[in-house]
């Protein structure tokens, strides 16, 4: 009867042990969960040209319109803005990415001046990697988005070509605005959505679209919904693309194997096509998964404690 009642007394509190974990984490999670959007605005020379029928400036139409969404953005939504090329900036991070100071962030957006070059495919492995390193912080959880807002293709594209399925392949949601292009940006059938924005209520409608993505983000799927949503994929992009992902994890972009480097390569191109229907998805089975084993390694551990207590007590 006594060593019964330990017993009872034991599995009593393992249960008990194992409730105030998952409380734990839940709050955990509650407390880390963000959205985070690294913005990488272009102000190339050819910003300063006006858009097509009207007397606004591509970049004055750009920094508008970001103004006019953001307003109406979360505040807990974390925005980051990395701008290329521009003529009076010290730092290319005019607002790093991190919490929202509305008035300096309005601010960072009125800054830049149009000048220079394209180096797109430099500033999409800048702004990445601190996405990553955001990822890393908030123990994966949350939404991780580049929205890359431009009006002309790089002058790196080796580097875009390098760069893009890298990003894809971590699970970063690439979303890219055309400002005012007379054909489609190169990124168009490589990103996870293409906009067009040829006029300046285009481009804030655009802006506003990828905004109001983030709440379709938002949350943690189950592994039932994860998978149902992988289903369709092929098996052999599947594969490719959780390859990719477990390869990489949070390290730098560029830093992955040769198979998710080249976006011609068949793997590469798995990689972008199994991504760019459901990377976030992958992503978030990942980080499932880990969730659910340090629970179980946590409570294995109490329970081992418990186990030893008992058997001391019996000898």
């Amino acid at each position: 009867m006594k060593i019964l009642k330990i017993l009872t007394v034991g599995l009593s509190l393992t249960f008990a042990l194992a409730q105030e974990i998952q409380a734990q984490e839940s709050t955990a999670q509650e407390a880390d969960y963000q959205d985070n959007v690294v913005i990488v605005l272009d102000a190339s020379g050819s910003m300063k040209q006006n858009m097509r029928g009207t007397r606004t400036k591509k970049m004055d139409a750009a920094k508008d319109a970001l103004k006019a969404v953001l307003k109406n953005v979360s505040p807990t939504t974390h925005i980051g803005l990395l701008v290329f090329s521009s003529k009076n900036l010290k730092n290319d991070w005019a607002y790093p990415l991190g919490p929202r100071d509305e008035q300096a962030l309005i601010r960072a957006i009125e800054l830049p001046i149009a000048n220079r070059g394209t180096p797109l495919g430099e500033y999409i492995k800048i702004g990445a990697d601190r996405l990553l390193e955001a990822r890393q912080a908030q123990y994966g959880y949350g939404s991780y988005r580049l929205l890359i807002v431009t009006d002309g293709d790089a002058n790196d594209p080796e580097l875009v070509d390098r760069y893009t399925p890298d990003v894809l392949a971590r699970g970063i949601t690439m979303d890219v605005i055309g400002v005012d292009m007379g054909q489609d940006h190169t990124l168009a059938t490589m990103a996870h959505s293409y906009r067009r924005a040829n006029d300046p209520a285009s481009l804030e409608q655009a802006i506003r679209e990828v905004f109001a993505e983030l709440s379709a983000d938002s949350g943690d799927f189950s592994m039932e919904e994860a998978f149902e949503l992988i289903e369709p994929i092929p098996l052999e992009s599947a594969a490719a693309a959780l390859q990719a992902l477990s390869n990489s994890g949070n390290e730098p972009i560029g830093s992955t194997t040769a198979q998710a480097r080249s976006v011609n390569s068949p793997q590469g191109q798995q990689v972008r096509q199994a991504t760019n229907q459901n990377s976030h998805v992958v992503h978030d089975t990942h980080i499932h998964v880990e969730r659910k084993l340090s629970s179980l390694v946590k409570i294995g551990i109490v329970v081992f404690i418990i186990l030893l207590v008992v058997v001391k007590k019996l000898f």
